[in-house]
C-alpha cells in the first residue's frame, strides 16, 4: 500500500491466478498472450522438472532458460539484465522458491516486463505479492522492494509443489501464520475497513492452519494438503495485498532478517526463522508489556511447533553455538530505524531484543527482562 494526502494504491492480487493439478500445461495459454520470447528463471532442480517439457514443446515458444544464484542479489540481477536483452525477452517466468520468485519478479520490474510465477514449493507468498527481497551474495537481508503491480500471472500447479520436500510446507506454515501475530499486533486496533478485513483474513489464516498441518503433512497430496499449500501460497500473499505493509511484516520478520547476518543461520529456511521470529516477538510483548495473552500464544504455538516440526530455539536454527555478540549484532540491524520492528506498539532496543530471543521457550512468572550475562542459549 502506498500513499500520499489524497491517495492509497492497493496492490492485492495478480491478475491471474490458474491452479489445480498439472495446472501448467493449460496455462500456457495464458503465458502466450504475454509473451512468446520468455526467460525462464529458476535453479538446477526446477529447471530439471518435467512438467516444464510441455512449456519446450510448444514452437510458439522460443525459450530461454537461466540460474539465478547468488540468490537475489545484485550482481544477479545485473547478469540476468544481459540475459533479457541477448535473449530479447518479452516475458519473465520464475519457477522456483521463494528467492528465485522474488528474482523474477525484480528483473521484470526493472525491464519492464510482465512475469509469470510458478512456485515449486508451499514455503512462502512470494508468487502473489508485489514485493522482492534484495540480499547481499553472502545471502544477509539488505531491503526489501516494492513493485509496481503483482506477477501477471500466477500458476499453482499441485503436482510440481508435490514434488517439495515436506520441510519447504512446514516453513510456508510458519511464514504464513506470521501473518496472524504480525497483523494483529500492528493492525488490530484500526478502524479502517481494508485493514480490519486483513487482519481478519489473518485470523482465518492462523486457523486454518492449526486445523488443518498435521493432517496435511501426514498425506501429501491430499485434500487438506492442498488447503494448506492455498493458505501458504495464496492467503497469505492476500493479507499484504489488502493490508499492505501494515499487515505484512513486524517483529518476526525483522528477527529473520537480522538473523540471516549470521552464516550460522543460513542452514534455515526462510519461515523457519520467521517462525522463530513469532516466539521472539510474543516474548517481547510478555516481557515489555505484561502481556499474558502473548505469554499463552507463545505456548501454544511451542506445542503446535512441536506437533509439525517448526524450530523453537536458536539452536534449532543451527545457531547453537552463536555469542552474545553475534546476537547484539544481529538485533542491532533487526532494530534499525527503517525496521518493521518498529510497528510494534511499544519501543524495543537490541539489548531487549536480545533477550527475547534466548528466552523464547523459557517459563518465567515476571514480566521484565533478566541480565543477557544470567541467560544461558
Amino acid at each position: 500500500m502506498t500513499e500520499n494526502s489524497t491517495t492509497i494504491s492497493l496492490l492485492v492480487a495478480p491478475a491471474r491466478v490458474v491452479r489445480g493439478q498439472h495446472a501448467l500445461l493449460p496455462a500456457i495459454e495464458y503465458i502466450l498472450k504475454l509473451g512468446h520470447r520468455p526467460l525462464i528463471v529458476g535453479g538446477e532442480r526446477s529447471l530439471k522438472l518435467s512438467q516444464l517439457q510441455g512449456l519446450s514443446d510448444r514452437p510458439e515458444l522460443e525459450i530461454a532458460t537461466i540460474g539465478y544464484t547468488p540468490d537475489c542479489c545484485e550482481s544477479t540481477l545485473d547478469r540476468l539484465m544481459v540475459a533479457v536483452t541477448t535473449h530479447q525477452a518479452d516475458v519473465i517466468i520464475g519457477i522456483g522458491g521463494g528467492k528465485c520468485l522474488d528474482t523474477a519478479k525484480l528483473l521484470a520490474y526493472r525491464c519492464q516486463l510482465p512475469v509469470v510465477t510458478i512456485p515449486t514449493s508451499g514455503a512462502t507468498c512470494a508468487a502473489w505479492t508485489a514485493l522482492a527481497n534484495i540480499y547481499s551474495e553472502a545471502g544477509a537481508f539488505l531491503s526489501d522492494v516494492s513493485l509496481a503491480k503483482c506477477p501477471d500471472l500466477v500458476i499453482l500447479d499441485y503436482s510440481i509443489v508435490a514434488t517439495a520436500p515436506p520441510r519447504t510446507l512446514v516453513a510456508g506454515i510458519g511464514d504464513a501464520i506470521a501473518k496472524w501475530y504480525e497483523a494483529s499486533v500492528s493492525s488490530g486496533h484500526s478502524t479502517q475497513t481494508l485493514l480490519i478485513a486483513a487482519v481478519q483474513q489473518a485470523r482465518v489464516l492462523r486457523d486454518i492452519l492449526f486445523q488443518k498441518s498435521a493432517a496435511a503433512l501426514a498425506a501429501p497430496g491430499g485434500d487438506d494438503w492442498q488447503e494448506v499449500v492455498d493458505a501458504t501460497v495464496l492467503l497469505a500473499g492476500v493479507i499484504g495485498g489488502l493490508g499492505g505493509a501494515q499487515c505484512r511484516t513486524v517483529a518476526a520478520h525483522a528477527v529473520h532478517n537480522g538473523l540471516t547476518h549470521l552464516p550460522g543461520s543460513h542452514q534455515a529456511l526462510h519461515g523457519e526463522k520467521v517462525a522463530y521470529g513469532i516466539l521472539v516477538q510474543l516474548r517481547l510483548e510478555e516481557m515489555l508489556q505484561g502481556n499474558q495473552l502473548a505469554a499463552t500464544a507463545r505456548h501454544q504455538l511451542l506445542d503446535f511447533y512441536n506437533e509439525i516440526g517448526l524450530p523453537q530455539t536458536l539452536a534449532d536454527l543451527g545457531l547453537s553455538n552463536v555469542t552474545i555478540a553475534q546476537l547484539h549484532h544481529a538485533a542491532t540491524l533487526a532494530c534499525q530505524p527503517d525496521s518493521d520492528i518498529h510497528r510494534l506498539p511499544f519501543t524495543v532496543t537490541p539489548a531487549q531484543l536480545v533477550a527475547a530471543m534466548v528466552s523464547t521457550t523459557i517459563i518465567e512468572s515476571r514480566a521484565e527482562l533478566i541480565p543477557i550475562s544470567e541467560r544461558n542459549i
